[in-house]
């Protein structure tokens, strides 16, 4: 298993697809599944389009909207929010491994979300090859 810690702001998308492609190589598999892992009730781990900064800031931006802190929430921390947009994101994702890299789409990256921050995050990777 390959740990990382990631620094981050408030609320965003962090890039982490380079920390998941350093841990396939690491590894050596050649084929299997990598499963990236997020231990925190309000962040999580998505794939989206790694192109245009611009599809990231909508998806923050309709997060946002969707789940916008409410007044009626009773969790005492006041991050009622945050733990909804984790649970969206999801706390994992897996990607096929072959011939030794990641089966990404064109466009496609792997980002760690903040939605509580900012904090000291930890994220895993965990390959497993045939």
């Amino acid at each position: 298993m390959y740990r990382y810690t990631i620094n981050t702001a408030k609320e965003g998308f962090y890039n982490i697809t380079e920390n998941v492609k350093d841990a396939v190589r690491k590894s050596g598999i050649k084929s299997g599944i990598c499963t990236v892992y997020c231990p925190h009730t309000t962040a999580g781990i998505t794939i989206n389009e790694g192109a245009d900064p611009d599809v990231v800031r909508d998806l923050l931006f309709a997060l946002n909207k969707t789940y916008p802190d409410r007044t009626e929430f009773r969790h005492c921390e006041g991050n009622s929010a945050a733990h909804l947009k984790s649970s969206v994101m999801g706390c994992s994702a897996s990607i096929i491994v072959d011939e030794g890299h990641l089966v990404l789409g064109t466009w496609q990256a792997v980002y760690f979300t903040e939605f509580d921050g900012p904090r000291t995050r930890k994220f895993y990777v965990q390959i497993t090859g045939e």
